[in-house]
């Protein structure tokens, strides 16, 4: 009870207390969640639907195979590095990968995760028969206390679209300098940005042309909004025009947060006579430490991910012939008020003889 207000705060002042208190990166994981009901849902209440919601985000992801074997693979066809160690998991879920790492003789596994799902973990492990051997601790990584002062191995499913969107790698980088011991190994260890370009006039038409006219009206002005919006889809290995480039890749062993904020040439050879309307971006993800190699891919070329491609569209269509070339660089670095969000820009040149088809120009992304 307050001093001299007689009475105890309601629910919605005890919610805004609790909001008061979370850092920016809190407040914004809840509050994406704020689409399902109103402005003023009890944080509680919010919770609840981020629960479920995440639920059904988790379901789709281990449905993903492509993903959830590569880690499967990873861990169970090398028990001779797990047997008898000590493995953190980073961003744990609903628990799958620790679950993994006892199954392939880990000595314990502390799976850390600042989501309420950690409680839906906690009874999965429990039905598992793997208490014991999994600590599951709720709470950001750099506050948690870890029942060990240092671990083996760090395994995490890091990635976010386009690699760094949302992603949770400034937390494996704390993990792995604060507890991974020296020689220690992290599940993956390697991931790289690849880019193409695609035809995709039809869908550019829907969603950037739309608003030429909207109902007999010119909303132009939101067609600049709409461009910078990158958008994540399946794009089919057809639409494909020129081959892929590897721009901008990292190893979890030596990157730093400040690495992360990047500008990388890419440089893509045009495979046939078309049109691009929009350049790609997709990951590979490698685990070296394995006696057999390890890897997936987020491309077009491969099985789906829940990842999918992250499209960006360009102002100009690119008239493209076969043995040319588009170059650029691509430019990524955390927003400054949202260090999950990503401010992107794309530059491009078409590089041909042909002064008639000569296109270059830059645009900003947000994600």
């Amino acid at each position: 009870m307050s001093k001299g207000s007689g009475a105890m705060p309601t629910s919605t002042q005890a919610d805004d207390k609790k909001m008061a208190e979370m850092d920016h990166a809190e407040v914004h994981y809840f509050n994406s969640y704020n689409h399902h009901g109103n402005a003023g849902t009890p944080i509680l209440k919010v919770i609840q639907i981020a629960v479920r919601y995440f639920i059904d985000v988790m379901r789709h992801i281990k449905k993903d195979e492509v993903r959830t074997k590569s880690y499967q693979n990873a861990i169970y066809q090398n028990k001779h590095l797990f047997k008898d160690k000590v493995v953190l998991d980073v961003g744990c879920g609903t628990g799958i990968l620790s679950m993994f790492a006892v199954r392939a003789g880990a000595k314990h596994v502390i799976g850390v995760d600042m989501s309420t799902i950690i409680e839906k973990a906690r009874e999965i492990v429990e039905a598992n028969g793997m208490t014991s051997k999994i600590s599951l601790l709720q709470g950001k990584m750099e506050e948690v206390q870890l029942p060990f002062p240092k671990v083996d191995i760090i395994l995490s499913e890091w990635m976010g679209y386009f690699l760094l969107y949302e992603s949770m790698l400034d937390t494996v980088l704390y993990a792995r300098d604060t507890y991974l011991v020296s020689g220690g190994l992290i599940f993956p260890d390697k991931a790289t940005i690849f880019m193409a370009g695609i035809e995709d006039g039809e869908y550019k038409d829907e969603k950037i042309g739309f608003w030429d006219n909207v109902y007999g009206f010119d909303y132009t002005p939101l067609k600049d909004t709409a461009l910078t919006e990158p958008l994540v889809d399946t794009v089919e290995v057809k639409a494909c025009v020129t081959d892929p480039s590897r721009v901008f890749s990292i190893d979890l062993y030596t990157v730093t947060a400040a690495d992360l904020a990047f500008q990388a040439p890419y440089v893509l050879n045009v495979r046939r006579v078309d049109f691009i309307h929009a350049l790609i971006a997709w990951f590979d993800i490698e685990f070296t430490a394995c006696h057999k190699p390890i890897s997936f891919s987020t491309g077009p070329h491969s099985k789906y991910t829940h990842w999918k491609q992250t499209v960006f569209y360009l102002r100009d269509v690119l008239r493209v012939e076969e043995n040319e070339q588009v170059t650029g660089f691509l430019t990524s670095k955390p927003n400054e008020k949202k260090k999950r969000d990503l401010d992107i820009t794309i530059s491009y040149e078409l590089q041909t003889d042909d002064e008639s088809r000569l296109a270059e120009g830059s645009l900003d992304y947000k994600m």
